[in-house]
């Protein structure tokens, strides 16, 4: 057996590089414990058809890619996955709502250890609602009725109907 980059090479076969390979696990047992709970459950379909790819490889290529920031196409194959399989999960547990809930269960977490710093918070004025607040605005004046000149459109002088007609022979050419 002999390494190539990022693959093992056994009879051939490349075997799928995983992630206790890599330097940092991406997906930590702790993070899975919070993580795999919220995920959506899958029954194989009657049909049969491809296996589904394990849910916690699809996790770890997600941040993958989110973390080196490589197009998903070119995620490498040899992490599990392709990167259209990773984007369709991501956009599957977006519509399960499991961002959101691992977002929620994520700051409980870091609330209920009071290690959130709330003394530097920043309200961005213009996602919060300003109830009451500001003059109320007059009525914009109308323009309708009045003429104004283009910017984009100019009338171009109207052709002539018939071509113009040939010239009239001249005492150099013969008529013909």
């Amino acid at each position: 057996m002999y390494l190539v980059i990022g693959t093992s090479f056994a009879a051939g076969r490349p075997a799928p590089v995983t992630e206790d390979a890599m330097a940092k696990p991406l997906v930590p047992d702790e993070l899975w414990e919070l993580v795999e709970p919220l995920l959506p459950r899958h029954e194989r379909g009657p049909k049969g058809g491809h296996p589904r790819v394990d849910d916690r490889v699809c996790l770890t290529g997600i941040l993958f890619v989110l973390k080196t920031g490589i197009p998903w196409e070119d995620f490498p194959c040899e992490m599990g996955c392709c990167g259209m399989t990773l984007w369709n999960r991501l956009d599957e547990w977006r519509r399960a709502g499991v961002w959101d809930a691992l977002h929620r269960l994520l700051l409980d977490g870091l609330r209920g250890a009071e290690a959130i710093d709330f003394s530097r918070v920043v309200v961005d004025s213009s996602s919060v609602r300003a109830v009451h607040g500001g003059k109320k605005r007059g009525r914009a004046p109308s323009t309708a009725g009045r003429r104004g000149p283009s910017t984009t459109w100019r009338p171009t002088p109207p052709a002539p109907r018939w071509p113009p007609r040939s010239p009239r022979p001249t005492s150099t050419t013969s008529p013909g």
